[in-house]
């Protein structure tokens, strides 16, 4: 465009010049207008690879906001996405948390069930460790004694018993021993007795 109003104000500089007569332009001024016209052509063609450069850049840049204005879109999508996930991730979340605390729940009362449990084991246990002092009583009755004498009795013979063992297994070690020795002894005094 600029180059057209140069080109504009060129023409109306140079074409009262040439309406003049034809006989009475000097070979001077045809050389400037030659010159002239010249310069403007040039001018017009760097005007035109101007307009061509920039009409490239122009086309090119419009291309790229294309690509990021699609790289934008794709963007949002993922955000959206993103933003949906998450959603679901807090919604998961949510539920797990409320799965966890009822099974907490579940196990506190456990516990304490236990707890009741192992108390009842305990009285029990008393009640039977009761019981069966109560039912000793009655069953042995003045025998109590008796069979507490006859159990001690018996525990001592077990311990007499126990002894005698070991010292009978103490005897048979040094009664081995002994044999070990012996024999040893008749070797040496048979290998003395053969003539050398």
């Amino acid at each position: 465009m600029l180059a057209l109003c140069l080109l504009c104000s060129l023409l109306t500089t140079v074409w009262p010049a040439s309406a003049a007569p034809v006989g009475s332009v000097e070979p001077a001024q045809h050389e400037e207008l030659t010159l002239l016209f010249h310069g403007a052509l040039q001018l017009g063609q760097a005007l035109n690879g101007v307009y061509k450069t920039t009409d490239a850049r122009l086309t090119e840049a419009r291309h790229s906001i294309g690509l990021y204005g699609r790289a934008l879109g794709l963007l949002g999508q993922e955000v959206s996405q993103g933003r949906d996930a998450a959603q679901e991730l807090r919604a998961s979340l949510r539920e797990m948390q409320g799965e966890e605390d009822a099974l907490q729940l579940q196990a506190e009362a456990m516990a304490r069930a236990l707890g009741k449990a192992a108390q009842g084991q305990q009285v029990l246990r008393e009640n039977m460790r009761r019981l069966e002092v109560r039912l000793r009583g009655a069953w042995l009755g003045p025998a109590h004694q008796e069979f507490e004498a006859l159990k001690a009795r018996a525990d001592k013979q077990s311990h007499i018993l126990w002894a005698l063992t070991g010292h009978v297994q103490r005897q048979r070690r040094e009664m081995v021993a002994q044999q070990h020795r012996l024999r040893q002894i008749q070797e040496r005094l048979h290998t003395a007795a053969l003539p050398a």
